[in-house]
């Protein structure tokens, strides 16, 4: 098979590599200038994506274009259009996730309550509402653009530190274009994520659950990084996804949306609460859930463009993912000084099976020598599965352990607190068998 990924920072260079591993031709374009070393040596890499569309096309139901980011879902409506297979996402799909608003508001028109959200075009608008609204607000810039570290949970009742963020970050704005940003009322709850592949018409089976840790340190303090690290199972979804996530199917299948789709949700004594899309392939998501499947990358998206089998295989029980950086992540200033180039070992010759449950991210060839590339300092994903989180976890640390990179970061709490509360309040809440 012919796969040719379209993306700005080889966020799926894992999945091209395993596609590679497995006989099938890959070319990659990256368009950030910043990302374009990473994996070099490792994959083929194209200049002009669109010059290698013949290439594609000429493979016939062999070919098939991966889009990596919510970006250009219009064009990708577009080669839709014009035959060919493409995996990734819709136009829909770009603002059901930048469009905050826009996405709640869908969520809505199929049947579920959402938490009250308020668009801004001014800081001084943001301001005065909240003085007038005293309480817990949830702050999110509209966009693909913004970086996680951005957004802002609220903590004080009387919004006090919203009113201090917003005055700080009018008095320090700097882009030519007014904010736009979202004040969502702060929901309590167990916040979890429930995901499937949707093949254009029908979401394949099973769902999955994810439990993300997406704050930078251990006991979820520090910056919203994005992800640190999950954990993930193919099992026991059923009911949330129904309830949620499966009353997109409509919408979705109008736009001619094909890839990964998933739905962040807060769960409470008053039911599940739609908090956000992510239209494509998550990350680290995607390896994590990788770490589950019988089926191959290349199974996996042959069956959603031919849209001939509807379930994927999948394993019982969980799987945890450990995300490792370098310094400054996760921040890009400073990288070239403190990160860029460090050295990434292993104590000791891997099985197969470890390495296989290492998923590399900005990483490149250096004279031999595996190193840091990229932009950031967002190393790799080491992953373990077993039969309870407790043992998932237990392998997958292990497994961290024999990787030896200088300066490396990692959060040793992945799965603790699903162990210690949530899974038991989800079952208590009677979302959970």
């Amino acid at each position: 098979m012919r796969f040719l990924g379209v993306g700005e920072t080889v966020d799926l260079g894992d999945m091209y590599l395993r596609l590679q591993a497995g006989g099938h031709d890959v070319r990659v374009h990256a368009s950030d200038v910043n990302s374009q070393d990473v994996m070099q040596g490792m994959l083929e890499f194209t200049a002009d994506w669109q010059n290698e569309l013949g290439w594609v096309r000429a493979a016939g139901p062999d070919g098939i274009i991966l889009f990596e980011t919510a970006s250009s879902g219009a064009i990708q409506d577009g080669l839709r259009r014009e035959g060919y297979n493409v995996v990734g996402g819709s136009e829909l799909g770009d603002r059901l996730e930048t469009d905050r608003e826009y996405g709640q508001s869908m969520l809505r028109g199929a049947g579920l309550q959402t938490a009250i959200s308020r668009s801004f075009e001014s800081f001084d608008d943001g301001i005065t509402f909240t003085r007038s609204n005293p309480g817990r607000y949830v702050f999110k810039l509209n966009g693909s653009s913004w970086a996680s570290t951005r957004a802002y949970v609220g903590q004080t009742d009387d919004g006090t530190d919203m009113v201090a963020l917003l005055t700080a970050s009018r008095n320090i704005w700097t882009p030519d274009e007014a904010p736009n940003f979202v004040l969502m009322d702060h929901v309590s709850g167990v916040e979890v994520g429930v995901g499937a592949f949707f093949n254009g018409e029908e979401f394949l089976s099973p769902p999955n659950l994810d439990w993300e840790h997406k704050r930078f340190f251990p006991g979820d303090i520090g910056e919203l990084t994005g992800e640190m690290g999950t954990v993930v199972t193919y099992r026991g979804g059923e009911r949330i996804f129904d309830a949620s996530l499966a009353r997109m199917a409509q919408p979705l299948r109008e736009s001619g949306y094909c890839g990964y789709i998933n739905l962040n949700t807060i769960i409470n004594a008053d039911g599940i609460w739609p908090l956000e899309f992510t239209c494509r392939f998550g990350y680290p998501g995607f390896p994590i859930l990788d770490a589950l499947h019988h089926d191959t990358w290349d199974t996996i998206h042959s069956s959603l463009i031919a849209r001939d089998c509807l379930e994927i295989r999948t394993s019982d029980g969980y799987s945890v993912g450990v995300v490792i950086t370098v310094p400054p992540f996760p921040y890009s200033d400073g990288y070239a000084e403190l990160g860029k180039g460090t050295p990434i070992c292993f104590r000791e010759p891997l099985t197969t099976a470890e390495l296989d449950a290492v998923h590399y991210g900005e990483v490149t060839m250096s004279n031999g020598q595996l190193v840091a590339a990229g932009m950031v300092g967002y190393i790799m994903v080491v992953t373990g599965t077993g039969a309870s989180v407790e043992d998932a976890r237990t392998q997958a640390y292990e497994r961290v352990d024999k990787v030896v990179v200088p300066n490396a970061r990692y959060r040793n709490d992945i799965g603790v607190r699903l162990i210690n509360h949530d899974y038991a309040c989800l079952r208590e809440l009677g979302w959970l068998g």
